[in-house]
This record gives structure tokens, sequence and C-alpha cells, in this order.
């Protein structure tokens, strides 16, 4: 969901993660579970929460990091 509205297609995401776009597509397909690790870097990219990034809140903070 946060990367269509943010417009980003799966390529950009897996190459800011590392890993390969059919790996990516994996964890969106729900056929892979996302580590931490990912979370965390996919909260980063998006400058929101994790908790945002697993749907345990619904709403989107704006979060800035380092």
């Amino acid at each position: 969901m946060l990367r269509l509205q943010e417009g980003k297609n799966q390529e950009d995401l897996a190459k800011y993660l590392g890993i390969t776009k059919k790996y990516y597509n994996n964890y969106e397909l729900g056929k892979r579970k996302v580590p931490i690790d990912i979370v965390i870097k996919i909260a980063k990219y998006y400058e929101t929460t994790t908790d945002y990034v697993l749907k345990v809140s619904d709403v989107r903070s704006k979060v800035y990091y380092d």
C-alpha cells in the first residue's frame, strides 16, 4: 500500500533494501515473512513508524531518521 501511494515500483524498493525484485515481490505476496531489519528499513524509506508498516497502527506518523 505504501509503495503504491508513494508511486514507487518494486524495483525501487528492492534496490534500496539490497535485495532482488523477485525476493521483494515474495514479501508483498505473503510468500516470505519480512525480517525485522527489513521492516525497519522500509519504515525509514517511507519516513514512518514500524507500527504503521506492520499494520499495528492505522495512523501514518511522519518520522525522520538519522
